[in-house]
């Protein structure tokens, strides 16, 4: 009596999670979502979200200093002078994730300090 109630037991849930997984595929495959999205990659891809990593904030004369310095160290990065009133910021990339962002901020923590990972906005 004992294996049969685990036979049953088994049964029920191999089906259950078979079903689960179904579910969840065809879901994937209709067309009002894979219109959203499309729709999201669009958004995206026009709006540019990402990633930066941002090196120093504050006065023009020290993000041109720096700058110049981290140009020399990693050369191989581009950085960007952006200016948002009444401050001046040094950023670095424009990455797709925040994993690809830590990854770099690791390597360029090894000569500076107290950079971050900001958000690229709207």
């Amino acid at each position: 009596m004992n294996n049969k109630s685990f036979y049953v037991t088994f049964l029920i849930v191999l089906l259950a999670t078979n079903y689960a997984a179904f579910s969840q595929n065809s879901t994937n495959k209709s067309a009002e979502i894979k219109s959203i999205i499309s729709k999201k990659r669009s958004f995206n891809k026009e709006y540019g979200f990402g990633y930066r990593i941002q090196l120093y904030n504050g006065t023009e004369e020290q993000a041109r200093k720096f700058r110049a310095k981290f140009n020399i160290e990693f050369s191989e990065s581009v950085s960007k002078l952006i200016y948002t009133a009444p401050e001046w910021k040094v950023q670095v990339g424009k990455y797709k994730t925040k994993l690809e962002a830590d990854k770099d901020l690791i390597k360029f923590q090894e000569k500076f300090s107290g950079i971050i990972v900001v958000p690229m906005g709207k």
